[in-house]
């Protein structure tokens, strides 16, 4: 799994950008990225992964997220089958200029503030945007400016969301480690569905045990155990989606035994495997990267 500085270069004649993504998942790299604008995407319809700072879950039915400037984040189609379709808006907050006065501008800049932690809209906040969003994509110049001003507003007097980060991950932790994280991503990624031992993963990131530990918690804010964890259950999650039976998911994500498996889903998921499989037409099964503390940590390199 990459993790890359994208640089954004705005539509001709905007201050920002917009895109909209309809072709072949197998066309895009879906990479953990980072950038200075903040992003706005919104998945019209089905299914797939959002990772944004620590969180990782999975979602169902398109999605609205407000990813707030410098956030570590993966594509949307990450994990998703066609069709894909998603519309995306990425803008640096210094185009939004307002009198200091301006009520409507204090309620924007709350509604940036809280991008940081990455904001997961409701549903029905995202059929409501959707006809805006799509207009967006028609418009041009200064309407289209004003359309910007206008989504933000509605989002920010809006209360149905949630937060997908109990801090703000700063983007200097994948910036300075870049290419030990890449490493251990790209090794988890690929070797999930075996046994992983964790001395090899340290000494792949040329640590020892106990300072390979000590790095890995400072840089997710949950033990490698934990992530590994997470990581197998997220697939399996997207296996089920497929019409996987329970023990396919549990020994093709490194589950040797079904029980601890059916333990371990329902730790992350609140819900057993058969539950999950249940009610999946019809909610969002997360699985957070990360672990709530009611205290926040201090993450220095």
């Amino acid at each position: 799994m990459k993790v890359t500085f994208e640089r954004v270069i705005p539509n001709e004649k905007s201050s920002f950008r917009t895109i909209h993504n309809n072709s072949p998942i197998s066309e895009f790299k879906w990479e953990y990225h980072y950038h200075p604008e903040i992003e706005l995407v919104c998945v019209i319809s089905g299914n797939g992964t959002r990772h944004v700072g620590y969180h990782k879950s999975n979602y169902t039915h398109g999605d609205l997220v407000l990813i707030g400037s410098n956030i570590p984040h993966s594509g949307f189609g990450l994990n998703s089958i066609d069709p894909h379709e998603e519309i995306v808006l990425q803008f640096k907050e210094e185009i939004l200029q307002f009198p200091q006065q301006e009520v409507e501008a204090r309620s924007i800049k709350n509604l940036l503030e809280l991008s940081k932690y990455g904001i997961h809209f409701h549903h029905k906040v995202k059929k409501i945007m959707l006809p805006k969003l799509k207009l967006m994509l028609e418009s041009e110049g200064y309407k289209r400016y004003l359309l910007l001003l206008e989504i933000l507003f509605e989002l920010s007097k809006c209360e149905d969301y949630d937060l997908l980060n109990k801090e703000i991950m700063p983007y200097t932790i994948i910036s300075k480690n870049k290419t030990r994280l890449e490493n251990i991503f790209t090794y988890v990624e690929h070797h999930y569905d075996k046994e992983i031992e964790i001395e090899e993963v340290a000494r792949l990131a040329n640590l020892t045990l106990p300072a390979f530990c000590n790095f890995f918690k400072k840089a997710t804010q949950i033990t490698f155990t934990e992530f590994v964890n997470r990581y197998r259950i997220n697939k399996a999650c997207l296996l089920m989606a497929q019409d996987k039976s329970i023990s396919e998911c549990s020994y093709q994500c490194g589950f040797n035994n079904v029980t601890y498996f059916n333990r371990m889903f329902k730790k992350y998921t609140g819900k057993t495997p058969s539950e999950f499989i249940k009610n999946y037409s019809h909610n969002n099964i997360n699985v957070d990267l990360k672990v709530e503390k009611e205290t926040k940590a201090k993450v220095s390199f």
